[in-house]
């Protein structure tokens, strides 16, 4: 299982060995700017860059390799010297060869591949799993952070190593058909739906057409294979399927529930009920969501031979993971600002303002809600809605709403609710500043592209 001339020769039909130096342990990288040494630079053509143009910055940084278009190789010619000791493979569309070579180097392992996706939580059960596996098994893959499209995938794929016991993958999706392409690349052996939720609704359409779509994860299922569901969500629960399938959930027909839910000082304890089995769950944090996150990860656990004391032990880790649902201290004040603002739905906006209420606080409490993106023709009509959910956070004292589409949610939101709304986060973050006070907590939600994560990093 070495990438060489032999691996090459058996996954790409067109191809040029310019310089045959192929290094011992292959690692792939698309971006110049982070490439690590040792990696191979992938030069990949995209609307507005082309990596072609940052060969020499991924040399400055230590690549040992190069994968470039044919097209374009009278480039090299600049770099004469500087590759005579590297892999130099030319071919026809560096893209379409790294998404083959990675397919062909996945088919080389038979370990557990499990991925990983849904609406929500997707990010927090990977995370979650990998925690509980780490109490297992020595060595696993776990995706990194949220690499998650085709070509993130791919490149996680090609980290698979023999010694290996796991790899697990998140899985994202945003047009029609992607699904079952990675499905097809990736070829899980389990595959996790956190949930379907209105989300992606401008590529994917109506929430049936969303949960068709997250279904094919299962497309390339054999008997052997296990699809693991929200039972809660009829979307997922009530089809017939062809392999086995686990569902988790509140309800008492899922196979892996969550009993007795109770929140207390901002925390949240259950009981988790693995078939007939029962333990305590407590979680220090008031987000319903990661019940779900919990129940997915154990679901998930239960097929990859591991005890229910490292279940438990697993779910009871340390979990932070960046922008979601992030705790982080305040440099304006001595208060705390929740950052929650990788990306934003109407089920995650409504789990996390009331994760948000249920806080203790004995200052302000601050939303600061950014638009929702990608919701669609029904995008007024879901922006209307979380004005009106606001009722039901009477913790919250002031609101203010970032951008475009929120001019919807601030027709609707309740009058006795203090609100302003600004046009983008700069503007958000001066009014935060004078809002403020020292016992404040602050909650920061909104779709990645309206740029929050920059209002958290300029108050933290």
């Amino acid at each position: 299982m070495y990438f060489d001339e032999h691996f090459i020769q058996g996954a790409l039909s067109d191809f040029t060995i310019i310089n045959n130096n192929f290094p011992k342990e292959a690692r792939f990288s698309i971006d110049s700017r982070t490439l690590q040494k040792g990696d191979i630079f992938v030069a990949l053509t995209g609307e507005n860059t082309d990596g072609h143009n940052f060969i020499q910055q991924a040399l400055n940084n230590g690549a040992v390799g190069l994968i470039i278009a044919k097209e374009k190789k009278d480039i090299l010619e600049k770099f004469e010297h500087a590759i005579k000791d590297k892999l130099v493979v030319a071919v026809p569309d560096p893209l379409k060869a790294l998404l083959r070579l990675a397919k062909v180097w996945r088919s080389q392992f038979n370990y557990p591949v499990v991925a990983i996706t849904g609406s929500v939580g997707k990010t927090s059960t990977k995370m979650l799993l990998a925690n509980i596996v780490s109490l297992h098994y020595k060595k696993f893959l776990v995706s990194r952070g949220n690499e998650n499209t085709q070509l993130g995938i791919a490149l996680n794929m090609l980290k698979m190593r023999p010694d290996h016991s796991v790899a697990i993958f998140e899985v994202g999706i945003s047009k029609r058909g992607e699904m079952a392409i990675i499905a097809h690349m990736l070829q899980p052996t389990s595959a996790v739906i956190t949930c379907v939720g209105h989300s992606h609704m401008e590529g994917l359409g109506s929430l049936a057409d969303i949960a068709l779509e997250k279904r094919d994860i299962f497309k390339y299922f054999t008997e052997e294979s296990v699809g693991i569901i929200n039972g809660d969500q009829p979307l997922l629960a009530n089809v017939g399927y062809i392999h086995p399938v686990i569902k988790f959930g509140s309800k008492t027909i899922n196979q892996i529930q969550a009993r007795k839910i109770t929140k207390k000082d901002g925390n949240i304890q259950f009981v988790l009920k693995l078939y007939k089995k029962k333990y305590t769950i407590t979680l220090k944090q008031s987000h319903e969501g990661a019940i779900f996150n919990c129940l997915a990860a154990a679901a998930a656990a239960q097929f990859l031979s591991i005890s229910h004391e490292e279940i438990i032990r697993g779910l009871s880790l340390p979990l932070t993971i960046s922008n979601r649902f992030e705790s982080l201290q305040l440099a304006i004040c001595d208060g705390t600002i929740i950052s929650d603002c990788y990306n934003a739905n109407p089920e995650s906006m409504k789990y996390a303002l009331l994760a948000f209420d249920n806080m203790n606080a004995s200052g302000k409490k601050i939303a600061v809600l950014g638009d929702m993106l990608e919701l669609g023709v029904n995008s007024p009509f879901w922006h209307r809605q979380l004005g009106r959910f606001l009722r039901k956070t009477p913790s919250v004292s002031h609101v203010i709403l970032v951008g475009d589409l929120v001019k919807w949610t601030h027709k609707t939101i309740p009058v006795s609710l203090s609100c302003e709304i600004v046009p983008n986060w700069k503007e958000a973050a001066k009014s935060l500043e004078k809002q403020v006070d020292e016992s404040s907590i602050v909650l920061v939600k909104g779709s990645c592209a309206m740029g929050l994560t920059n209002l958290v990093k300029q108050v933290t």
